[in-house]
C-alpha cells in the first residue's frame, strides 16, 4: 500500500470527509482492520483565504509547496490537494515536490468521459466558478463547461463559507442549489460537478436528475487505485 500525502485543512470539513472516506476505502476494499497510510499537513484556513482575496497567489504557492515537501519528506508517494480553490497553485505545488499530484479536476473530467457525459456544470466558490484554472483543466479532456449564471455566485459562496466548512447543512439551502442544477440541467448541463469539497455534505445524486459528480468522493477512489495498485 503507499502512502497517500494530503495537503489540507482547506477546510478542515473538507479534510475530515478526505480522511473518514480514504480509511473507510480501504477498509471496504482490503476488510479486516485495515486502514490507508496517509500523512497530512494542515494549512491554516483564514491565512490562506486572506491571501487568496488579496490576490497573493505567490505567497499562497509557497505555504502549499511548502506542505506538500513536508509530506514527501514523511514518506508520502503521491500527493492531493484536499480542495478545489486553491488548485489555481497546483502546477506550482507539483513543481515543489518530486512525488505526482492527483489533480482532482482531471479525476473528475476523466469521470464524466467514462460515464458519457460531454457537457458539465461546475458549482463551487465564487472564485472557482468566475476564474477558468479549473474549468480549463477540465475542458482538456474534451468537455463543454458551464457555469451557474453570476446571479447565484453570492448565493453559493454564502453556502459555502457560512455554513458547510461549519458543519451547518440547512435544507433551505439545498434546495436552492438544486434549483441552480435544475436551470443548468435545461441549459444543456448532462451532469453536475459538485466543485467544492463541502457540497456533498449538501447535495446527493437523490437530489438530481442529472448524473452528480463528486470531487471529494472521486478524488477519493482515485487515490485508492492509486495507493493499492
Amino acid at each position: 500500500m503507499q502512502t497517500i500525502g494530503l495537503i489540507g485543512g482547506m477546510s478542515w470539513e473538507s479534510s475530515a470527509a478526505y480522511y473518514e472516506l480514504l480509511n473507510r476505502g480501504v477498509e471496504r476494499r482490503l476488510g479486516g482492520l485495515h486502514s490507508a497510510r496517509t500523512m497530512m499537513a494542515s494549512v491554516e484556513f483564514a491565512e490562506v483565504t486572506a491571501l487568496q482575496e488579496a490576490e497573493d497567489w505567490d505567497a499562497v504557492a509557497a505555504i502549499l509547496a511548502e506542505a506538500g515537501r513536508s509530506v514527501e519528506r514523511a514518506g508520502a508517494d503521491f500527493l492531493m490537494l484536499c480542495t478545489t480553490t486553491f488548485h489555481r497553485v497546483a502546477d506550482q505545488v507539483q513543481d515543489a515536490v518530486d512525488i505526482p499530484l492527483l489533480h482532482l479536476a482531471d479525476v473528475v473530467a476523466e469521470s464524466a468521459v467514462a460515464e458519457g457525459v460531454e457537457s458539465v456544470a461546475l458549482l463551487g466558490t465564487r472564485f472557482a466558478m468566475s476564474r477558468s484554472f479549473f474549468t480549463d483543466r477540465i475542458a482538456s479532456h474534451g468537455l463543454a463547461v458551464q457555469v451557474p449564471g453570476t446571479q447565484h455566485h453570492d448565493e453559493l459562496n454564502r453556502i459555502i463559507y457560512d455554513e458547510l466548512v461549519h458543519g451547518k447543512v440547512l435544507d433551505d439551502s439545498r434546495r436552492a442549489v438544486v434549483s441552480m442544477i435544475s436551470e443548468l440541467w435545461d441549459a444543456g448541463a448532462g451532469g453536475v460537478i459538485l466543485g467544492c469539497s463541502e457540497l456533498e455534505l449538501l447535495v446527493k445524486q437523490a437530489d438530481s436528475e442529472i448524473p452528480v459528480f463528486g470531487c471529494t468522493t472521486l478524488h477519493v477512489e482515485a487515490a485508492l487505485d492509486r495507493a493499492l495498485g
